[in-house]
């Protein structure tokens, strides 16, 4: 009876902690790592999207021409220089290097470029070219008007792809065993999602300080420098932590042997053309297609619209920031404990075709209360003022929700089901299914809802005019993603099916035929 509790109590322990005592030496440095890398982000992203929002004669019209305009060209070129790098520099070099490179550009920002704004933006040449071109194209005008905040929000942006996708996964996937990853990645994620609690709260904290300042000094060139010098100061743990591993982890033939380590196959290189063909072979990878897809253009399309809002709130710098922390928070709150409590039990107990419909109704239930409230606000404010609120402030809290449920929905039920579905399949689908979906996901699912957006109020004018469009485009997608879930789970379930039978058959146990 005793062995029997221990065994229980140990499978019990594994699932909740699945992690040696030994083993900490090396799992607590990476995860501290990749927090201290998504506490960076989470700065930079709030940061950035005040900045440009609240600059003068900008507003949230000019992030969709930024992503395409700014952000793509960008990703490409420090990817191609990213390439030669690596081919003249060692990995451990070539991890510092970048890493200081975007400490420098943030520090020469606050102290050189953002002091001298007034002397460095066209402003008046911007007003002659915005004179000429359609209204439509302000936000295009606003980034040549306000480029050195541009160019803050690019690199903001690039930090994202470059020290978290490429050289934190990078360096996991390179040191890191199979038997370990199954184990680690999953706490990489919570820790990373754990990074926005400190950081949100960071940002609001130094942009409140404008209630502390004369009225006569910069409150937000303050609040830009304390924001800048905890990010540099992040970057050097980072980089203090990475030389510690390479020192003390790396050499120890217990959590790292260049014999033992696995490396993944690496994934087909397949074009964009090939991938559209792959994918239209497999109406199975085509459904998982639409998901990525789908998931990425809803996000792009909402996020415009409700930043847009977030500036009529809040149109001060410093209180658009503070807010933008506090939405950090909540969303690194809400996403722990869904991953926890919520995205696994989900499945279990409700199985795949529930879990993967959950993101996408949340998404479609939350956006008919965000687009309502902006589309109906001057009919519903005089209802709403009764209850001493505002169609507005209900229609930034209706965002905020959308958003904070996506993303926290994304990694505790979408992510999920979305890699369980490839589960079926056979080996090739599996790669290279993976790779096409990858491929086409990537750029259609993050471009997508840009690329509408930045073409609706090239056409229309501005953000208030393309928002019922915006709506109904978005409308339009939920509905396709939550047929192809259907579609997909009805698959899903067969191939399983199939499978087990398969199974079966081959260890000579009777298969059991369900009745027609």
């Amino acid at each position: 009876m005793t062995q029997a509790k221990t065994a229980e109590f140990g499978k019990w322990r594994s699932l909740l902690w699945p992690v040696h005592a030994f083993e900490l030496k090396k799992l607590i440095p990476m995860l501290l790592m990749f927090f201290f890398i998504n506490f960076n982000y989470t700065i930079l992203r709030d940061t950035k999207d005040a900045l440009v929002v609240t600059a003068p004669g900008s507003g949230a019209e000019a992030i969709p021409f930024l992503k395409i305009w700014g952000v793509l060209p960008f990703a490409v070129l420090f990817m191609i220089i990213y390439a030669k790098l690596s081919n003249i520099l060692s990995k451990t070099k070539l991890f510092y290097t970048t890493i200081i490179s975007f400490l420098i550009f943030f520090a020469l920002f606050a102290t050189v470029l953002y002091p001298n704004k007034d002397a460095l933006h066209p402003t008046v040449f911007a007003d002659k070219i915005q004179a000429i071109l359609p209204e439509g194209l302000s936000g295009l005008v606003a980034i040549f008007r306000n480029w050195t905040f541009a160019l803050f929000y690019i690199m903001s942006e690039l930090w994202g792809s470059m020290a978290m996708s490429l050289l934190f996964w990078g360096f996991a996937n390179d040191t890191t065993r199979i038997s370990e990853s199954k184990r680690f990645y999953a706490m990489f994620g919570l820790g990373a999602n754990a990074a926005m609690i400190p950081s949100g709260e960071l940002v609001t904290y130094f942009s409140n300080f404008r209630s502390k300042l004369p009225v006569e000094i910069d409150a937000w060139g303050v609040t830009l420098n304390y924001l800048v010098l905890s990010v540099i100061a992040a970057g050097i743990i980072v980089m203090g932590i990475y030389y510690w591993i390479n020192k003390n982890i790396l050499t120890d033939s217990r959590f790292f042997d260049p014999n033992e380590v696995k490396k993944a196959k690496e994934k087909p290189k397949m074009p964009l053309k090939e991938s559209f063909a792959y994918l239209f072979k497999s109406k199975y990878l085509l459904c998982i297609a639409v998901l990525v897809i789908a998931y990425g253009i809803s996000i792009q399309l909402v996020e415009v619209t409700w930043k847009h809002q977030l500036k009529l709130q809040y149109p001060n710098s410093n209180d658009y920031n503070a807010f933008m922390g506090r939405f950090s928070q909540i969303t690194g709150t809400t996403t722990i404990l869904m991953m926890l409590f919520i995205g696994g039990n989900v499945i279990r107990r409700f199985g795949w075709g529930t879990a993967a419909l959950i993101t996408p109704i949340v998404l479609l239930i939350s956006g008919v209360a965000f687009f309502a409230f902006v589309i109906f606000r001057e009919q519903l404010s005089p209802m709403v003022a009764f209850f001493g609120a505002s169609s507005l402030i209900l229609a930034v809290i209706f965002g905020m929700i959308q958003n904070v449920m996506s993303k926290s929905s994304k990694y505790s039920l979408f992510d999920p089901t979305k890699e369980m579905a490839y589960i079926p399949l056979d080996a090739e689908s599996k790669v290279k299914g993976k790779a096409a979906i990858d491929v086409v996901g990537a750029r259609f699912g993050k471009s997508g809802g840009a690329f509408v957006n930045a073409t609706l109020i090239g056409f229309l004018g501005s953000v208030e005019f393309i928002t019922p469009y915006v709506a109904g485009i978005l409308f339009f997608i939920i509905f396709a993603w939550i047929f192809s879930a259907r579609s997909l789970n009805k698959k899903f379930l067969k191939l399983n099916a199939e499978k087990e039978e398969q199974a079966k058959a081959e260890a000579g146990q009777p298969v059991l035929k369900a009745p027609v």
